[in-house]
C-alpha cells in the first residue's frame, strides 16, 4: 500500500512501499551505513558515498518521523547534527538505540525509564540486555496547534503521572491539523488513544504523497465546514472513529467544560479540564487495559496455578496420568506441564460454562462483541462447519426456502438438510481459464427474489446464505446486497460466512465490507432524513412490483440501486468467522457475531437451542483461551498485523512481475483475471497496488474486489496441475504449505503470523522451481505456451442442473432432506460408475444422485442428494484428477436413486 508521505519516499526501484516498512528499513539501513563509516574511520578511503548516501535517508525518515513519538523529534534532530558535525559514532549509537526499539513487528518496547530522556551516563544499562525491564510502549495522538511550550509542558506533565506499577508506558505524538492527525492514524499503527483539543488547523503544512493527501481527502469530504470549533471536534471525533474505531478519543479544553459534557454525551471517551492530568492519564491506562482483559484466559491461568486435588473426569488433568509415567511422559515435554495443568472439567472457581455463561465466558463474549461490533458474539470450539450449523437451525424451519450459494462449503448443505429448508441455489459466475468459480452476482440474487414474488413464494423465503470473502478471496459489498434484498423482502435474514474474513474487522478499508459494519452502517444511514427523502423518491420512480401475468415491471426493480423501507426493514444479520483461520487461535476456535434487531424476541430461545444441539459439554479450556488472546491482541494491534500481511503479500507479487524467469512461469492473478468488467466500476486491476486512494476508491464503487493478501499463483506455464504442484513442489519439495489449488493455480495467503523471511523462502523456491522447469524445458523443447495449452480444462465448469420433481421443494427450490433420508431405505439406492448413468441417461431415465460429490479441489457439492445428473456433470468430474472426491466411489461409482424408489416417492405424493 502507498503510503508515502512525500513523493521522494518511493522505494530504489520507483514503486512506493508501506510506511511502516519503509521507516524500519531506513533507520537499520542507516545503521548499517554509518558502522561502515566508523569502521573505516583513519583510513584512506572514500567515505563520502556513504555518507551522502546517509543523508537521503534522513530525508526519507525526517518526512515520516513527526508522525511517531519514539524515538521523538528532539532524538532524531540530535542524531542529525551529530551527522553534520562528523560525529559518526554518536549518530550510530543513537540509531542503535532507535533500532532496539524495532525488536517486537507492531509494539514499540522500549527500557522501562518512565518516558525521560536517556541520560549518558544510562546507555551502558541499555547495552545490558540481561539487566532490562521491558514493557510495551503505545503511542498518544495529541491534536494541538498551541503554544510549543504550552504543549511540552503538558507533555511534561502527563509523563510525570507515570508510575512504576503502570503495566505499559506511552509517548505523545503531535500534530497541529486534522490532515496530520489522519494521516498518523493511518500510518501509525501504535496510535491507541487520541487527544483533542480545539485548538487545530484543518490542513497539512506537509507535503504528501498523491496517494496518501487523496485518501485524507476522501475521509474528511463532506466535513469540517463548520466555523466553530464544537463542529469541528465533532466532525474530527466521527472521522476517527470511522477510521481507527478502536482509538479511544478524549477531549481536554480549557473553558465550558459542563456545556460541552452537555452537547457532546457519548462522542468523548471522557472531557479533561487541562489540570486533570492524573484523571486523564488514569484514563488513557485505564481504557487500554480493558482492551488488554482477558477474562477466560485468565481465570484459566489462576486455576491452573492453584493446589487443587481432581476426584472428577479426566485423568490427564494436571498430568495425573502422565507425569510419572514411563510410557507417557513424552506428551508432557512436548507440550508443558502449563497445559495439562489447565485441562479441566471444572466450571467453578473462577471459569466457567460455554453452555450457560455467567461468569469469565460471558465476559469474553461480551469483549469479543464489542471488538467485532455485534449485538452478541458467541465462542465455538469445533469449527465454523459448526457455527454454520447452529445458525441454520435457529433460524430455519421445515419448508423455508433459503437462497445460498451453490459453491459455498460444505457445511451450509448439510446444515440444510438437517434444517429440513428447501434450498434455492444462486449461480456464482465462471472463470472458466482458471477452472474456478467468483462471486454470485446481485443480479443474479436479485432475479431469484423478484421470480420467487411473482410466483406467490417470496413469504417462504427466510434466509440467504453467501461466502464473504470466498476461498479464492473475492469479496462481496455486503451493504449493497443488504440493501437492495431487503428492498424486496425487508424480514430477510443474512448469514454471512467470514470463515476467511475474520481479520478484516480491524482495517479502515476492509471493514467496511463486513456483515458487522455494514450492518451498523446501514442502520446508522435509515435513521436519517435524507434517507428517507431518498426513499421517497425511490418510491415515486418504481412501478409496481411484476406479476406472474407481467413480470415485466421488475426490470425496474432489477435495474435500479434498491433501498429498503426504513419503516419496514428489519436488520437481522449473521456473521461466522473461524478466528483460527486469520487471527490468533488454536485449530476449530470460531466466532458467531449477531446483529438481529429482532434477537430477543424471535431468535434467542432457539439459538439457545441450536448451539446446545451443536456444542459439546466438554468444550476445549484452550480453544476457548486462544480466542479470548486472540480477540485481545487484535483490538490491540490487528490494524498494524493486518496491514503488514497485505504489504507482504505485495511485496510476493511485486517480486513476481519483477523477476524474468519467475514470471515466465507463474503470475499474480488479478482483478482483471478474477472480477469479469461489469462488476468492476472502477476499472482499477490491482487497485492496492495502485495506493490508499485507488484502493479506497475501488472498494467502495465496485461490486466485487479481490482480497490482497490472498494471491491466486497461476501455474499454468508450468505445465503441471496445482495438485501435484502443490504436494510435489512445494510441501514435500520445500516444506511450503498452502491451502487451495485449482488446475492450473495455487492458492497462497499471508496472514497476521506471515513475516519477512517466510516470504523471502517462497520467492527463492519459486525461483528453484522456475529454473528447474527451464532446464527440464530447454531439454524437450516446449515453450511455456505449449506448457499452458497442455495444462488447461477443456471442459467446463458446470451450473446446478435442477432437482427431479420427487424432491422440488417448489419455485425450482430443492428438498434435500427428503432425498438425504430417502437413502435410509433398503434398497432405495445402487451405485453405477459414468459409462452405466450416461448409458441411461442417452436411454432417456432421470438419473438422481443420492449423496453429496464433492471434489477437492474445488471443494464444493457438485452434485447433492436429490439434484439430477447430466452428462455436463460427468464431463466434468470424469476431466478431474484430484486425490480426494468425497462421495465418490473409486471402485462402484456414484450412489444414485433406482428408478423405482423415485416413482414409489412421486406415487405417494400424488396420493396425498
Amino acid at each position: 500500500m502507498d503510503t508515502g508521505i512525500v513523493n521522494h519516499t518511493a522505494s530504489a526501484t520507483g514503486t512506493p512501499e508501506s510506511a511502516w516498512r519503509r521507516r524500519k528499513d531506513a533507520w537499520e539501513h542507516l545503521g548499517y551505513i554509518l558502522s561502515e563509516v566508523v569502521r573505516h574511520l583513519g583510513e584512506k578511503t572514500d567515505s563520502g558515498t556513504l555518507v551522502n548516501e546517509a543523508r537521503q535517508l534522513i530525508g526519507l525518515i525526517a518526512a515520516i518521523e513527526p508522525y511517531w513519538a519514539t524515538p521523538g523529534i528532539s532524538y532524531f534532530n540530535d542524531m542529525v547534527k551529530a551527522l553534520e558535525s562528523d560525529d559518526y559514532s554518536t549518530a550510530l549509537e543513537k540509531v542503535y538505540l532507535v533500532n532496539k526499539t524495532f525488536r517486537s513487528q507492531t509494539q514499540y518496547i522500549e527500557p522501562e525509564n518512565n518516558g525521560h530522556e536517556v541520560e549518558d551516563e544510562e546507555k551502558n544499562s541499555l547495552k545490558a540486555e540481561s539487566n532490562e525491564r521491558f514493557a510495551p510502549v503505545v503511542e498518544v495522538l495529541l491534536v494541538d496547534n498551541g503554544r510549543a511550550e504550552e504543549i511540552e509542558g503538558f507533555k511534561q506533565e502527563m509523563l510525570d503521572q507515570r508510575r512504576s506499577t503502570d503495566k505499559f508506558n506511552y509517548n505523545f505524538v503531535v500534530v497541529p491539523s486534522v490532515e496530520d492527525a489522519l494521516v498518523a492514524l493511518v500510518i501509525n499503527p501504535t496510535i491507541q488513544t487520541c487527544v483533542l483539543t480545539p485548538r487545530f488547523e484543518i490542513n497539512t503544512k506537509r507535503k504528501l504523497s498523491s496517494a496518501l493527501h487523496g485518501y485524507i481527502q476522501r475521509q474528511t469530504a463532506g466535513r469540517f465546514s463548520s466555523r466553530k470549533p464544537m463542529g469541528l471536534l465533532i466532525d474530527l471525533e466521527s472521522t476517527i472513529a470511522r477510521l481507527r474505531p478502536e482509538v479511544a478519543v478524549y477531549l481536554v479544553a480549557g473553558v465550558a467544560l459542563e456545556s460541552l459534557a452537555r452537547e457532546m454525551t457519548g462522542r468523548f471517551q471522557r472531557i479533561f479540564s487541562r489540570n486533570d492530568g492524573m484523571d486523564l492519564h488514569l484514563s488513557i491506562i485505564n481504557e487500554i487495559l480493558s482492551r488488554y482483559e482477558t477474562p477466560f484466559f485468565t481465570a484459566l491461568q489462576h486455576y491452573a496455578r492453584r493446589p487443587a486435588g481432581v476426584f472428577h473426569a479426566m485423568p490427564i488433568s494436571r498430568a495425573g496420568s502422565v507425569q510419572n509415567s514411563p510410557w507417557a511422559r513424552d506428551l508432557v515435554d512436548f507440550y508443558g506441564i502449563n497445559l495439562l495443568l489447565a485441562e479441566t472439567s471444572a466450571t467453578s472457581g473462577g471459569l466457567d460454562s460455554l453452555l450457560d455463561p455467567h461468569g469469565s465466558i460471558r465476559e469474553a463474549h461480551e469483549l469479543a462483541s464489542r471488538a467485532f461490533g455485534s449485538h452478541l458474539t458467541y465462542f465455538v470450539t469445533n469449527g465454523t462447519s459448526t457455527a454454520n450449523k447452529i445458525v441454520h437451525q435457529s433460524i430455519l424451519a421445515p419448508g423455508d426456502i433459503v437462497l445460498v450459494d451453490r459453491n459455498c462449503h460444505k457445511s451450509h448443505h448439510y446444515s440444510l438438510v438437517l434444517a429440513g429448508a428447501h434450498v434455492k441455489y444462486l449461480e456464482a459466475y465462471p472463470l472458466q481459464e482458471h477452472s474456478m468459480y467468483g462471486a454470485v452476482p446481485l443480479s443474479e440474487i436479485k432475479s431469484t427474489l423478484l421470480h420467487l414474488r411473482r410466483e406467490g413464494m417470496l413469504h417462504k423465503v427466510k434466509m440467504i446464505t453467501l461466502t464473504n470473502c470466498t476461498f479464492d478471496g473475492i469479496i462481496y459489498d455486503p451493504r449493497r446486497v443488504m440493501e437492495e434484498c431487503l428492498a424486496i423482502k425487508p424480514d430477510l435474514v443474512f448469514l454471512w460466512d467470514e470463515a476467511w474474513f475474520a481479520f478484516a474487522g480491524f482495517h479502515p478499508i476492509y471493514r467496511k465490507r463486513t456483515g458487522m459494519s455494514a450492518a451498523r452502517t446501514l442502520e446508522s444511514s435509515m435513521g436519517t432524513a435524507e434517507y428517507r427523502r431518498r426513499y421517497k423518491q425511490q418510491v415515486q420512480r418504481l412501478p409496481e412490483p411484476g406479476t406472474k401475468d407481467n413480470p415485466a415491471n421488475d426490470d425496474a426493480w432489477l435495474n435500479t440501486r434498491l433501498i429498503p423501507d426504513p419503516e419496514k426493514t428489519r436488520l437481522r444479520i449473521y456473521s461466522t468467522q473461524s478466528t483460527h483461520k486469520t487471527l490468533t487461535s488454536l485449530r476449530q476456535g470460531s466466532m458467531i457475531h449477531v446483529y438481529d434487531q429482532d434477537y430477543v424476541i424471535r431468535n434467542s430461545n432457539s439459538f439457545r437451542e441450536a448451539y446446545m444441539t451443536h456444542t459439546s459439554t466438554s468444550p476445549n479450556y484452550q480453544i476457548l483461551a486462544s480466542l479470548d488472546i486472540g480477540r485481545r491482541q487484535a483490538e490491540l494491534e490487528g490494524y498494524a498485523l493486518v496491514q503488514r500481511q497485505v504489504d507482504l503479500a505485495l511485496s510476493v507479487s511485486k517480486a513476481i512481475a519483477r523477476h524474468k524467469l519467475l514470471r515466465k512461469y507463474f503470475s499474480i492473478l488479478d482483478s482483471r483475471d478474477l472480477i469479469p468488467q461489469e462488476y468492476r466500476v472502477s476499472g482499477n486491476a490491482n487497485p492496492v497496488r495502485d495506493g490508499l486512494a485507488s484502493w479506497d476508491d475501488a472498494w467502495e464503487t465496485d461490486e466485487f474486489v479481490v482480497d490482497p493478501s490472498r494471491l491466486t499463483l497461476d501455474i499454468s506455464r508450468t505445465g503441471v496441475d496445482g495438485d501435484t504442484f502443490k504436494h510435489t513442489y512445494l510441501m514435500d519439495g520445500h516444506a511450503i504449505q498452502v491451502n487451495k489449488t485449482s488446475r492450473t493455480s495455487v492458492l497462497l495467503m499471508t496472514n497476521i503470523g506471515t513475516n519477512r523471511s517466510a516470504v523471502s523462502y517462497l520467492i527463492e523456491v519459486l525461483i528453484k522451481i522456475a529454473t528447474d522447469l527451464e532446464h527440464r524445458r530447454r531439454l524437450d523443447g516446449r515453450s511455456a505456451e505449449d506448457l499452458k495449452a497442455s495444462a488447461a480444462l477443456k471442459v467446463p465448469l458446470p451450473n446446478f442442473s435442477y432437482f427431479a420433481r420427487a424432491f422440488d421443494g417448489g419455485a425450482q427450490s430443492g428438498d434435500m432432506r427428503r432425498a438425504y433420508y430417502l437413502t435410509y431405505r433398503d434398497p432405495a439406492t445402487t451405485f453405477h460408475l459414468s459409462d452405466g448413468i450416461r448409458e441411461r441417461i442417452a436411454a432417456g431415465q432421470e438419473v438422481v444422485s443420492a449423496a453429496f460429490v464433492t471434489p477437492y479441489p474445488p471443494g464444493f457439492p457438485v452434485l447433492v442428494p436429490g439434484q439430477v445428473i447430466t452428462t455436463e456433470i460427468l464431463d466434468y468430474m470424469d476431466m478431474l484428477d484430484t486425490r480426494e472426491i468425497h462421495g465418490y466411489h473409486r471402485d462402484y461409482g456414484y450412489q444414485v436413486f433406482t428408478s423405482e424408489a423415485v416413482a414409489e416417492l412421486e406415487a405417494t405424493d400424488r396420493r396425498k
